[in-house]
């Protein structure tokens, strides 16, 4: 019998393919600052992106010792005069269109001055499932508006309260790009606070060290950085699994592959191309 269908359809109903690459982003950023468990950051200034970076991930997942390429990932930056546009989106190759069909959407809107989101957007079509998510942040009243729903027409409205330097799925990952790279010690953590889905997670991630000389599919060797969270289990991940993330060690800081084992098989993500960097890319050997 054939599974790799309904193994599809299972991983990818769970969001896998932005999850692991978007989360990888947030995964790395915690190797910036020393350990301080009571302190979240707020108010950084931006020194490690520009607008029109682009950043390309390939997904792959891994099941009876078979790669098989499913879907990409696209993270590009625009602008307007006061904020950084974000936009992501997530689809399968048209040879798993038949076996399971992604379009994903993901959108934020951050200030310039404190890489704090002012609006997200998350729009997404995963087979027959729908889902239409929207934020309009008050960080001076510490409250969001939400609009949560299969669609946006019978999207439901939502006052959420919350915490200083809360986050959006996106603005987190880009916020934390900017943390200032100091000591860090392998095993320590560092908090921040992120609001998705109409709850708000607090997300810790454990500095493990670095490797050289790593190689990136297509792209060539680099020397890395390398950081494990601790993942939540639950329908895609099993007890003690860890996922695993490679950074470039440099200043643009950026996820060049992702790994993690799955209750069925193994999911990857590789950065496939980038343009548009705010600085060399220096962690590259050859």
């Amino acid at each position: 019998m054939n599974l790799l269908p309904i193994f599809i359809k299972t991983k990818f109903k769970s969001l896998y393919l932005l999850a692991a690459i978007t989360l990888a982003f947030l995964f790395f950023s915690f190797i910036n600052k020393p350990y301080s468990p009571e302190v979240f950051y707020c108010d950084l200034d931006n020194t490690s992106f520009k607008v029109g970076e682009k950043l390309v991930y390939k997904a792959y997942y891994n099941w009876e010792f078979v790669w098989v390429p499913a879907g990409e990932a696209i993270f590009e930056i625009k602008e307007t005069k006061n904020h950084y546009e974000i936009k992501v989106t997530g689809k399968t190759y048209s040879s798993y269109d038949y076996f399971f069909r992604v379009r994903d959407y993901f959108y934020s809107k951050i200030d310039k001055n404190t890489l704090l989101p002012a609006n997200f957007v998350r729009i997404v079509e995963e087979g027959d499932y729908r889902k239409f998510d929207s934020l309009v942040f008050d960080h001076n009243k510490q409250k969001a508006v939400s609009y949560n729903g299969k669609s946006r027409k019978t999207a439901q409205k939502k006052v959420i309260p919350f915490e200083q330097c809360t986050h959006d799925l996106l603005s987190v990952l880009y916020f934390m790009r900017n943390v200032e790279i100091a000591s860090y010690k392998p095993g320590q953590h560092i908090p921040v606070r992120m609001l998705f889905d109409e709850e708000i997670y607090p997300i810790k991630v454990r500095y493990t060290g670095k490797e050289s000389k790593v190689d990136i599919k297509g792209l060539g060797t680099y020397n890395t950085v390398t950081v494990v969270p601790d993942l939540v289990t639950g329908s895609v991940f099993k007890d003690g699994n860890k996922m695993k993330v490679w950074v470039s060690d440099d200043y643009n800081k950026i996820p060049l592959l992702i790994e993690s084992p799955l209750k069925v098989g193994t999911a990857k993500a590789i950065l496939k191309s980038y343009s548009g960097q705010r600085h060399p890319m220096t962690s590259k050997i050859n």
